[in-house]
């Protein structure tokens, strides 16, 4: 088991979502049927960057330095996205 954070990019409007979760392909699915509030509104999704790691408190703060670089041309270059 592990932890992920991941990234979106919602094919609708073009914006990006960044979370973390211990199930992917659970909180995709979940992400896509209009299941998470923040972001039903602009689905459908496509997962375009995750990363793995051991535990959640890892995650978390990877989570947090993603969002905080959001925008940034640094954060499409993590994610390969230009």
């Amino acid at each position: 088991m592990g932890f992920y954070v991941y990234v979106l990019k919602s094919l609708r409007v073009g914006k990006f979502y960044i979370g973390q979760t211990n199930s992917l392909d659970d909180r995709f699915r979940r992400h896509n049927e209009g299941r998470v509030k923040s972001t039903k509104a602009m689905r459908s999704w496509s997962m375009v960057y995750f990363e793995k790691y051991g535990t959640r408190a890892e995650a978390m703060r990877r989570e947090l330095e993603l969002k905080s670089l959001k925008g940034n041309e640094r954060f499409r270059k993590i994610i390969g996205v230009s």
